[in-house]
């Protein structure tokens, strides 16, 4: 694939590289993590789960994912 198709986002803090027009929600699916049982921040602010497939990753941007376990 030709670099000029590729961006390089920070995801908890390990770089990776993927497609330009790459959604949240490629991500997500990508990463395998359950929709339910995360909170997701991007470039500093929490993104509402609704709109994950209209938000689409740029060169740079840093995604926090945080997984929620239960426990006592």
């Amino acid at each position: 694939m030709n670099k000029k198709n590729k961006i390089k986002i920070v995801v908890n803090g390990r770089i990776l590289t993927v497609n330009l027009k790459y959604s949240l929600k490629n991500l997500i699916e990508k990463l395998k993590a359950p929709i339910d049982k995360i909170a997701i921040e991007l470039n500093e602010e929490i993104v509402d789960k609704k709109k994950l497939n209209r938000i689409f990753l740029k060169n740079k941007d840093r995604i926090e994912i945080v997984h929620f376990i239960g426990g006592g």
